[in-house]
């Protein structure tokens, strides 16, 4: 279930509409209204597609910067609030939602009420917070519901403004009981589509998404929704790394085109397979040395576990030349696609955590060639109805 709340100016904004379309107007585009002398046209017509481009991409920043600054002005509000304007993380809608998620969001799972304590916990969000980070994503069975009332108390302590945070959380694996887990009508009042458009109607939460769903149980899910006007899901949380490309780049661009439902994927490091920390083994401190993690032990070191193991040697050079660690590469490069509304980053410790966001900086050049460069390192590039026409 996906919870998040928004913030609004009321009837001023409404009522300020054409004073912003008006002051927009002038400040971006007042000096194209008068007329412009002969050597200004022939500058004009001298300029290549690309500085076309530029030239709307600065018009483009120039009016946001008005309108940010009149919204600010409006809402009686500092520049601190608008985080992202100072931070460069960007923002990307939640599939074809309206809701604005930043494309890095911070994950609570294992560490949480778990590897970590809470003193880190709150230093994570402290530092994801800081540069930009709006969606924070957690579930009732991590750490027992730890994981919750830990994320809770910290955005208490810190006095964030909720209606500046996505918050979200998942519903199943609950309690122990069998009346406490699964999504039947006793643990969340009804049937999943019906229960969750009780749940936003009631305004506990403002969208609702999928989490492992199947492209066919998603699809169900929309088709009922709109045969009762009821609440469709807006998202699906899926893994997607280097390792893992099927359901992200093949299923869900078709539902996306269709229904508009975006991807929050998560384990973008493979569950810390493409660290690289595991390359001689697996450490003692490692999420891989604990005892519940014994499958992921068993992945690494097996045969396919040491081809991953190569790979990622051979994708070394590519980080290298690139200037960033291989971390910052593997989270770049799920960015890279469009698809993806928001990269879930899971940390346990403050410097894995800057080191991913540092990401950012890697996405700018993460062009064709590179891409195509992984892509050959890696073999295993799905293929679509549409790569089979072309």
């Amino acid at each position: 279930m996906l919870a998040a709340r928004t913030g609004a100016a009321g009837s001023q904004i409404s009522d300020g509409k054409s004073k912003l379309r008006k002051q927009s107007g002038f400040s971006t585009l007042g000096k194209d209204k008068s007329p412009k002398k002969a050597s200004e046209n022939e500058k004009d017509s001298c300029l290549s597609p690309s500085g076309k481009s530029q030239l709307r991409a600065q018009h483009l920043a120039a009016l946001r910067e008005v309108e940010m600054s009149w919204y600010l002005q409006l809402c009686d509000l500092s520049s601190e609030h608008a985080t992202a304007t100072t931070t460069g993380m960007p923002h990307r809608n939640l599939g074809k939602s309206g809701l604005r998620v930043s494309c890095l969001g911070l994950g609570t799972w294992v560490t949480f009420g778990g590897q970590i304590s809470d003193e880190v916990a709150e230093r994570l969000m402290t530092i994801a917070y800081e540069s930009g980070v709006n969606l924070f994503d957690t579930a009732e069975v991590y750490a027992a519901g730890k994981a919750e009332v830990i994320l809770g108390s910290i955005i208490k302590k810190k006095g964030w403004r909720r209606s500046s945070l996505v918050i979200t959380t998942k519903l199943y694996w609950g309690g122990k009981a069998e009346t406490e887990r699964g999504l039947s009508r006793k643990h969340i009042i009804e049937e999943i589509v019906r229960a969750m458009t009780h749940v936003i109607n009631q305004g506990m939460a403002m969208y609702w998404g999928t989490s492992r769903w199947s492209a066919m149980e998603i699809m169900e899910a929309y088709s009922v929704a709109r045969q009762f006007n009821m609440i469709p899901p807006v998202c699906e949380q899926a893994e997607y790394h280097l390792f893992q490309r099927e359901k992200v780049e093949v299923q869900l661009p078709e539902l996306y085109h269709k229904i508009g439902v975006g991807a929050m994927t998560w384990s973008p490091l493979a569950c810390g397979i493409i660290s690289g920390k595991y390359g001689n083994g697996v450490p003692e401190s490692s999420r891989a040395s604990l005892k519940c993690y014994q499958w992921l032990k068993e992945r690494i070191v097996s045969e396919e576990g040491r081809k991953q193991q190569n790979k990622l040697k051979d994708l070394s050079p590519i980080a290298e030349r690139l200037g960033c660690t291989l971390p910052q590469l593997a989270v770049a490069w799920c960015l890279r696609n469009e698809g993806v509304s928001s990269v879930l980053l899971g940390s346990s410790t403050p410097e894995q955590l800057i080191e991913n966001l540092g990401a950012i900086q890697v996405l700018p050049k993460m062009t064709s060639l590179v891409v195509n460069e992984i892509d050959n390192i890696l073999r295993n590039k799905p293929y679509s109805k549409k790569d089979y026409r072309s």
